[in-house]
């Protein structure tokens, strides 16, 4: 099937790749311009242009859509149909429009619920046992285009923002290849049980000891890998990237017990222990390495 691809980070690469391997004509991939990233802050392709790279695709890197050449372009290549995931730029109307199977996207929840930048962190965050990817047919709104086919992934007690994308990733790839196999007919949302999924602020990810445990606990691994949970303690910020709960009553914020198995913190219904930290600058480290370079003794209050 001749696709046009939109896409830019690890969650598109996954289905593109899913499609090139199952023998599917992709004549043109889109992605997002390439943005400054690491310490350096130098240019860096996302994953979907290393990939199309890698395979000699056609590529282009717009910072807008709504430019009548290349939609042009875009039509002149005769595509069934445009498969988005993940891209980050809106898809104007006579896009949407111009394959005859229109525009299908790879929404990383079960919508209606979790619409929007971050289903992942959100799913997480709420407290969902389960989450899931839905292939949609996409329309002018916000995520609110009739479903096609869904798949549900559990949440297990452990996973964080980055297990749990490998997993939807994985998920969302197979389930592309049978949506544009099998052909199935649209589904309207149920816009009554619609739930918004907003972009992850960096203020949210500041650690609010007074909050129940499993709350604290959900939040670490919502925001890991990015922007990271954090603290404040000695007025720098301490990043916490794993935690589980832990025995232990005191007030909120208060350093109980600190030793290699862990550092143990008081939260507002009981404890946590710290599992992975991170002083800024530095690496992330186990607990025995973290307190080896920086000693936190027990009666150590964390701000909340």
């Amino acid at each position: 099937m001749k696709i046009i691809y939109a896409g830019t980070p690890a969650f598109a690469a996954a289905a593109l790749a899913a499609l090139l391997d199952a023998g599917h004509d992709v004549v043109h991939v889109l992605t997002q311009p390439d943005r400054p990233a690491g310490r350096g802050l130098k240019p860096q392709a996302s994953a979907v242009k290393q990939l199309a790279l890698a395979r000699q695709l056609p590529l282009a890197q717009p910072v807008t859509l709504k430019d009548a050449a290349l939609i042009a372009q875009l039509a002149a290549l005769q595509p069934e149909v445009m498969v988005v995931a993940a891209y980050g730029l809106m898809i104007p109307q006579a896009l949407l429009q111009l394959p005859p199977r229109g525009c299908l996207n790879i929404h990383a929840s079960l919508l209606p619920r979790w619409r929007g930048a971050a289903p992942i962190q959100r799913a997480i965050l709420a407290g969902d046992r389960e989450t899931g990817v839905t292939i949609m047919q996409m329309d002018a709104g916000l995520d609110t285009g009739a479903m096609l086919l869904a798949q549900a992934v559990t949440i297990a007690a452990d996973d964080n923002a980055q297990t749990l994308h490998d997993k939807l990733a994985a998920a969302g790839a197979r389930l592309l290849l049978r949506t544009l196999q099998e052909q199935p007919q649209p589904v309207p949302q149920d816009s009554a049980n619609a739930t918004y999924a907003a972009k992850i602020s960096k203020a949210e990810a500041h650690i609010d000891w007074t909050r129940p445990v499993a709350e604290i606990d959900r939040q670490i691994r919502a925001f890991n890998p990015a922007p990271g949970a954090y603290t404040t303690w000695n007025g720098q910020a301490l990043k916490i990237w794993r935690a589980e709960p832990a025995a232990g009553r005191a007030a909120p914020g208060t350093v109980i017990q600190a030793d290699n198995n862990g550092v143990v913190v008081a939260g507002g219904d009981g404890a946590i222990r710290l599992l992975e930290l991170q002083r800024a600058g530095g690496k992330r480290l186990a607990p025995r390495q973290f307190l080896a370079g920086t000693p936190i003794d027990a009666g150590t209050r964390f701000e909340a």
